[in-house]
């Protein structure tokens, strides 16, 4: 807690802003260090003769700014030196290193012709509102309908007013965000989650608070327990493989979350970017719960990384929202490479390349599973990579470490981690990103490490 407070005579119309102003030049002075805990949002407006609701505005503002940060059932505290995070991939890829940090689909020559032949067949066939026209409703209406058979593949019946498309799945997660969460409000998601979503939850001021969870997803419980608590206003899911732990969720899983969301009124994302590369899977959440779920879906992961695409769909009650913020911070997907999904799809080339990825898919699995025979590694037949939660004694910082030292790049378990307890040291290792000589030897590498002494090698100097 701090001594300073704000000054009642400087404050002006409207309150809330000139408050927050006040707050924001004490911590540019120096007068609020960064991690002092500030008042409490009544105690404040107590002493100032305030509205909660005021001050509550004013904290809001803050947290979208970048200089405070809230916490639930600890307080409001400065954060003036906010660290960037790592990503768990590698920017570049150095020298003979393996690297199996950055999750890829498994691509050889077939996929550059594909994409050889898709442009030479644009070059020909470019409607001229792709290349000309600046507004959106005049470029989408053919490729939402043919969007609408794709997302009929994914488990969906969607109209297609009710779809955008956007490029790739983040920029998809990022307006579904923005749709449904302002700034200061509180997301769900798992314990273990997205890796970009914690940055982006930063970057829009949410508050994001990880839940507990099993071996089938996020504990509807938790969720529950949450939304009671405090305000959550929608929950992050990713119930299909594509999260770090490569967990698929049963459909009784995906009942129970639903029913918890309608319950509490809360808006469900849901992240399946892998779409109908998993087999056997029950429908999405948003078939389950229509009227709140935005689903995202993207083909980078299935077909082709340069094929970034997506599509976005909303229930109603969110379709004008997630129009304008779409429109304001991408404002439309690129109709180019829109020609290119549209074609795939209309002609059977996506589900061709979905088909290859799963027999792909299936000869990794098996290198996988005979180098790390014996050891605790989580996986599923099309997931594109695998989690290895690290044995007794191995720290995170350390095994990565190692695993440079030998040729071997991988993902931190940290990068992906929402919430602090229950937290066991893993490691997610991509499955799809080299060729299947280098994914042998980098995999026996690991094995090696994870089953021997965790000290780490002296270097010499």
């Amino acid at each position: 807690m701090t001594n300073w407070r704000p000054d009642i005579s400087q404050l002006r119309r409207p309150a809330y802003l000139s408050l927050a102003e006040q707050i924001a030049r004490a911590i540019q002075d120096g007068l609020l260090p960064n991690g002092t805990r500030l008042l409490p949002h009544r105690k404040l407006a107590d002493d100032l003769n305030l509205s909660v609701q005021t001050v509550s505005r004013a904290y809001d503002e803050l947290i979208r700014r970048g200089l405070i940060s809230g916490e639930i059932g600890r307080g409001s505290f400065v954060q003036t030196r906010p660290k960037e995070p790592e990503p768990p991939y590698l920017p570049e890829r150095l020298g003979e290193l393996v690297d199996l940090s950055i999750l890829k689909p498994v691509c050889e020559q077939l996929h550059l012709e594909r994409m050889r032949e898709a442009f030479g067949w644009l070059a020909e066939n470019l409607p001229s509102s792709s290349a000309l026209s600046f507004r959106p409703n005049m470029v989408f209406p053919r490729h939402r309908a043919v969007a609408a058979e794709w997302l009929a593949r994914c488990g969906l019946d969607v109209s297609p007013l009710n779809i955008n498309l956007t490029n790739g799945a983040t920029s998809g997660m990022t307006v579904a965000l923005m749709s449904v969460a302002p700034p200061g409000a509180t997301v769900a998601t798992e314990a273990i989650s997205h890796h970009t979503l914690v940055p982006l939850s930063t970057y829009l001021g949410l508050h994001l608070e990880g839940l507990p969870i099993d071996r089938d997803g996020m504990i509807p419980e938790a969720l529950d327990e949450a939304c009671r608590k405090g305000v959550i206003r929608a929950v992050f899911l990713q119930p299909s493989v594509i999260n770090p732990t490569a967990t698929l969720m049963s459909g009784e899983r995906r009942q129970a979350l639903a029913d918890v969301a309608r319950r509490h009124d809360i808006a469900i994302i849901e992240n399946d970017v892998l779409g109908p590369l998993v087999e056997g899977r029950a429908p999405p959440i948003a078939a389950y719960a229509p009227e709140r779920t935005l689903y995202v879906t993207s083909f980078t992961k299935i077909t082709v990384p340069g094929l970034r695409i997506g599509y976005l769909t909303a229930p109603d009650r969110y379709v004008a929202a997630v129009a304008n913020r779409h429109l304001v911070s991408n404002w439309m997907a690129t109709p180019s490479i829109a020609e290119i999904a549209t074609r795939w799809v209309s002609d059977g080339t996506a589900m061709e390349l979905v088909h290859w990825q799963r027999r792909a898919l299936a000869v990794r699995h098996a290198i996988a599973e005979e180098a790390f025979a014996g050891l605790p590694y989580h996986a599923h037949p099309q997931s594109l990579h695998v989690w290895l939660p690290l044995p007794e004694g191995h720290t995170e910082e350390g095994f990565v470490s190692q695993a440079r030292l030998r040729g071997v790049g991988i993902a931190p378990g940290s990068s992906f981690r929402t919430a602090e307890q229950g937290w066991h040291p893993a490691v997610r290792i991509s499955l799809g990103s080299t060729t299947e000589q280098e994914l042998r030897t980098g995999l026996g590498i690991l094995a090696s490490l994870a089953s021997g002494n965790p000290e780490a090698l002296l270097l010499a100097i």
